[in-house]
């Protein structure tokens, strides 16, 4: 009478096995980038303290995507005259 519903389960085929892979490293790699730039990045050419900014990275995609769009500061442009 009753359907056990865990009998349903739907699996991962191959292909998605290794594109979940793939992005899972991907993201590690943004990750560990955005934690390398902030290490060697002097603080003034941060956003805020560096400490708050450690938090933040370790959010998926979006820490590292937030930390190099509004955590570093943008080149100052020198102007030779």
């Amino acid at each position: 009478m009753g359907c056990d519903q865990r009998s349903d389960k739907k699996q991962i085929s191959a292909g998605g096995k290794v594109l979940l892979t793939i992005l899972g490293v991907v993201q590690i790699a943004f990750a560990a980038l955005a934690f390398w730039d902030l290490a060697t990045r002097d603080a003034r050419q941060v956003r805020g303290p560096k400490p708050a900014w450690i938090p933040v990275i370790l959010v998926n995609w979006i820490g590292p995507a937030s930390y190099f769009a509004f955590g570093v500061k943008p080149d100052e442009l020198s102007v030779k005259e």
